[in-house]
């Protein structure tokens, strides 16, 4: 067998071409776009499957360069960052609180079924974490960060490989059950909107007047989007370090911390936004979102071609028992939970469709099922202000906290 090493550049330039493919595909079947699969996802899995047989064959063996999947994953994470205004989470009211508590449940749960299926699969714990949290609210991005660090911090073999497949069934089957979900509600309810299309607009114009005179993408706002991300990025490798020196004493178990290297960028993102919102500085908020979604891009995109499919072999079986756990986990959640406690009327349905969807795959899921029930059924403004806000800026960081908390419990539990 051929075994041969990409260097960075080499590396980058594949995962580059991959992305070109995927976005080629994504484009062209309808499949695809409906369940918002990401273009370096779809790449990127098929030079996966491609590598998978040429390895079983005895012919090839690849090896990627890590480098530059660590420094863009660590930007697009600093990017979300900067979007964590916390004066709008004050700003929608206690329902945006309730529905933050709901998704911090929901990741708690999902750890705990995933970490528990893995104890009776004779697994250890926190490989159960790969088809919780980690996959599921995370998505692709989070799974490819904690997938290698389970591993080479952990010795988890496969942790990387599991995490992504788990992330790549949740997209799928968070777009699938979030539209049936709300419908079945809407149905047995009798449910209607009760608003207008303008209400819409004036809300979304509301959230985001502050932020008009940054929607402007000139040479001088990417460089500064640049520069804020690679500051916060240097800084939150300090922050990050420190935090993984940290550890606390219960009774005869001492837990230490172990969080991955955006962690610490996130915060300090989340800090440099916040404080400019209180001296009323206007951030290049655009530029920022087009270098966060340039890195998600590259990261995914060299993430996915770089999974070893061979590994998911002995994994299979109790991989799939633990997926299909976490949907019916997630349809009693959103049925039951976020219905009942989100008012249980026509926003509270739409919302049901959207939990699935950014709770299995990402927040573009939850929009997609969202537009989908109300195309047909009328606007919900308060979804849409509402979803967007706590899937997209704030459960990411209660997420990693969670999962850094479950990383350091386990082993203290289990052994």
């Amino acid at each position: 067998m051929i075994e041969y090493t990409l260097n960075m550049f080499q590396t980058a330039g594949i995962a580059m071409m991959l992305f070109v493919l995927g976005r080629f595909l994504t484009n062209r079947i309808d499949f695809l776009r409906r369940c918002c699969i990401p273009a370096p996802v779809v790449g990127g899995l098929i030079f996966a499957i491609v590598h998978l047989l040429l390895y079983m064959a005895g012919v090839l063996k690849l090896t990627f360069d890590s480098n530059v999947q660590t420094f863009f994953m660590t930007l697009f994470f600093t990017s979300v960052g900067y979007t964590a205004c916390f004066r709008l989470l004050k700003k929608g009211g206690k329902k945006v609180f309730t529905f933050l508590i709901i998704a911090i449940a929901m990741v708690v749960l999902q750890n705990l079924l995933g970490s528990g299926l893995a104890v009776v699969f004779g697994w250890d714990a926190r490989m159960g974490l790969c088809t919780g949290s980690i996959p599921m609210v995370g998505g692709h991005g989070t799974a490819g960060s904690y997938g290698p660090t389970l591993e080479t911090e952990y010795g988890l073999v496969g942790a990387n490989v599991l995490a992504v497949a788990a992330a790549t069934f949740g997209l799928v089957a968070g777009s699938l059950m979030g539209g049936p979900t709300a419908r079945s509600i809407i149905k047995a309810h009798n449910l209607h909107s009760t608003e207008s299309t303008e209400e819409i607009m004036e809300m979304a114009d509301e959230s985001t007047a502050d932020q008009e005179k940054a929607e402007r993408v000139d040479q001088d706002a990417f460089t500064n989007a640049a520069i804020l991300l690679i500051v916060a990025s240097g800084l939150g490798t300090l922050l990050t370090a420190a935090f993984n020196r940290l550890h606390v004493q219960i009774g005869n178990f001492t837990i230490n911390f172990i969080f991955p290297t955006y962690i610490g960028a996130m915060v300090i993102a989340a800090i440099i936004r916040n404080f400019c919102d209180v001296k009323h500085i206007i951030l290049p908020a655009k530029a920022l979102d087009l270098w966060g979604n340039v890195s998600l891009s590259i990261f995914l995109a060299i993430a996915l071609m770089s999974l070893r499919l061979w590994e998911l072999a002995d994994l299979a079986g109790p991989m799939i028992v633990m997926l299909v756990a976490q949907v019916v986990l997630m349809f009693f959640i959103a049925r039951f939970l976020v219905f009942n406690i989100m008012g249980r009327d026509y926003e509270a349905a739409v919302m049901t469709s959207a939990f699935c969807g950014f709770g299995m795959g990402a927040t573009p899921n939850a929009m997609a099922n969202m537009q989908a029930i109300t195309k047909q059924h009328g606007p919900a403004p308060q979804a849409y202000f509402i979803v967007p806000l706590v899937g997209s800026l704030f459960i990411d960081f209660f997420n990693g906290i969670i999962i850094a908390g479950f990383l350091s419990i386990l082993p203290a539990i289990f052994g």
